[in-house]
């Protein structure tokens, strides 16, 4: 008898577990985040692997672009297409900076009162439609000095990114911290390892070869994707009952 009410019991406990609300997480970005045709493989877009790391009542929607800013992810209408698609509830993973910092890139440099004031406006056009924005900066590229310690690729507009998450009071994951730190970890020869790094005739994509210090392979690009998913357990709170990845 004892037996069977421990059954019963169990099965009312299950019968009133509320279902897991249903929630978008869009990625808004770069290259570094996008998803690859294959004509460019093994070049891997760290969005790409960190789709397979949530549960069914996750959608991850993949709005990052190759070579966008703030600017032309607001102009091409990328970012429309986010607040068109979104429900209230909704996560906004927002990562720029690679394309807004070059000035010799004319289409996508913004100067840092523009990479701000862009930011800034996701932020708020976010909050209006009752999404949850998420600043990361910018992933940092690999780059050494002569004595094999890494240096900063991203310093003023990731400083920038802070500033922004810290003034708003928002979920904030610095990316290109703990990216430098990864690729010190690995080293200078190994950390070519994690990026688009091939001899002629290595890849039939590539015939001529590919020397890439900015853009990841599929180790690189899920090594990086962890990283985020990493930030997350310890930042936000609501999105960890959706993790499938167990801890390493």
């Amino acid at each position: 008898m004892k037996k069977w009410l421990s059954v019963f019991a169990l099965m009312l406990m299950i019968a009133f577990v509320p279902d897991q609300k249903k929630v978008k997480i869009f990625l808004a970005g770069d290259s570094t985040m996008s998803i690859k045709l294959e004509k460019n493989f093994p070049e891997t877009g760290w969005g790409m692997p960190f789709s397979h790391f949530w549960n069914e009542n996750i959608t991850l929607v993949n709005k990052a672009k190759n070579g966008r800013s703030t600017k032309t992810f607001l102009t091409e209408g990328l970012w429309k297409q986010i607040l068109d698609e979104s429900s209230a509830g909704d996560y906004v993973f927002i990562q720029f900076g690679h394309n807004d910092e070059v000035k010799s890139k004319v289409n996508t440099y913004t100067t840092p009162e523009e990479f701000t004031n862009n930011l800034l406006r996701y932020v708020r056009e976010s909050r209006e439609r009752r999404l949850v924005p998420v600043l990361l900066t910018p992933v940092a590229r690999r780059k050494f000095d002569a004595t094999g310690k890494i240096e900063p690729t991203h310093k003023e507009y990731s400083a920038l990114v802070r500033k922004v998450a810290e003034d708003e009071k928002l979920f904030f994951i610095d990316l290109d911290a703990n990216s430098m730190q990864l690729y010190e970890q690995f080293g200078v020869e190994n950390s070519k390892l994690l990026f688009c790094q091939l001899k002629p005739g290595e890849h039939p994509n590539y015939p001529d070869g590919k020397d890439d210090n900015t853009h990841f392979n599929e180790l690189g690009a899920r090594l990086i994707a962890q990283l985020v998913l990493k930030e997350i357990r310890t930042t936000i709170p609501d999105l960890q009952p959706y993790i499938v990845v167990k801890k390493p």
